[in-house]
């Protein structure tokens, strides 16, 4: 299939800037001019940062583990250009969650708007796309609705609170304080936080398909009677397929395949407070992961798709041992896993 333009979170398609890309007697000049590199992308990249950064989820994470811990799903999204400074400022408003011991799913919402600067290079195998922060002119606004663990939330109301505040507070504005790499290369877009040289790439626990195009590829904690969720997955066009692989080590744990529609408002559930169990409409498709690696097809219409990994006994088929641990982060399933987007009668 043709590669699409679609990038990870917080990333975007360049449009066509990325034409130059195949014309390697162009690079020289481009990196050379910062003015040139400005005007290509104030005009063919600007204006995909919001629409890229609604299509998916960002993946939070807390250093130096790259495993995900929690994810932020962003609902409006607003830029402005200044050319005279040479900044884009991204505002943005969403909400998230992320585990945390004792405390356990910590739900949040979170209103933030920060100018970078932003700017790219052309290596030899792929464009290093960069936002660079210039300065946070609104927040982050950060506020936790609900949290899993009653006690932790009755405690939220004394001193414990600001702990807890001040432990997601410190996730979002590790995101934007660090701001972000986008590597535009054969195998895909890849998105990590801070500044990335060439030619470093961002760590992938999968070799994936250059025939296919990538749009996740990570590996997450799923932590004792809790779930993630991956995505939103966009399948652009009909005929085409999710192409999934996954490793896990752990215990076993239930993928479900769910429309967006339903896995967004089963998360809202959470987020709000309601306990976990199974979403509110069947998964179109549901298997058990256990240990070790499997590969896997889905031929789906055109549409938005999430897939969610289920640690508890709630949900699916799995029935995870109990321990009094769990809080603390045993019996956590550690989920390696790509997903990828090609034609639906690919190998």
């Amino acid at each position: 299939m043709k590669r699409r333009g679609l990038g990870v979170a917080f990333g975007f398609a360049l449009g066509a800037l990325l034409l130059v890309t195949s014309c390697s007697w162009f690079k020289g000049p481009v990196n050379a001019s910062p003015s040139l590199r400005w005007w290509l992308f104030s005009n063919f990249g600007a204006g995909r940062l919001c629409p890229e950064m609604l299509s998916r989820s960002a993946a939070l994470r807390l250093a130096p583990s790259p495993n995900v811990l929690g994810r932020l799903f962003p609902a409006s999204c607003q830029t402005t250009v200044n050319d005279a400074s040479q900044t884009v400022t991204l505002a943005f408003s969403g909400s998230g969650f992320a585990w945390t011991p004792v405390a356990g799913r910590v739900a949040f919402t979170v209103l933030a708007s920060v100018e970078y600067k932003m700017d790219f290079y052309m290596a030899d195998d792929a464009v290093y796309i960069y936002a660079r922060p210039a300065r946070t002119l609104l927040g982050p606004d950060f506020q936790v609705t609900s949290i899993e663990n009653r006690l932790a939330n009755w405690a939220a109301q004394g001193p414990a609170g600001y702990l807890v505040n001040t432990f997601g507070s410190q996730i979002v504005s590790g995101e934007l304080a660090s701001g972000f790499t986008v590597v535009h290369a054969d195998e895909g877009d890849a998105f990590t936080l801070g500044q990335l040289a060439p030619p470093a790439k961002p760590p992938r626990p999968f070799d994936t398909s250059e025939e296919h195009y990538a749009i996740v590829n990570e590996t997450t904690e799923v932590h004792a009677d809790q779930i993630d969720l991956l995505g939103p997955l966009t399948v652009a066009a009909n005929e085409q397929a999710l192409f999934v692989q996954m490793a896990l080590s752990g215990p076993a744990v239930d993928v479900l395949l769910l429309r967006r529609g339903t896995g967004d408002l089963w998360r809202q559930g959470l987020q709000n407070g309601a306990a976990l169990g199974p979403p509110p409409e069947p998964p179109l498709v549901a298997f058990t992961l256990g240990p070790g690696a499997i590969r896997q097809r889905f031929p789906l219409p055109q549409g938005q798709y999430y897939l969610a990994l289920d640690n508890s006994a709630r949900v699916g088929a799995t029935n995870p041992p109990f321990s009094p641990l769990g809080v603390l982060g045993q019996n956590t399933a550690v989920v390696s896993c790509a997903v990828e987007l090609g034609d639906a009668d690919d190998d």
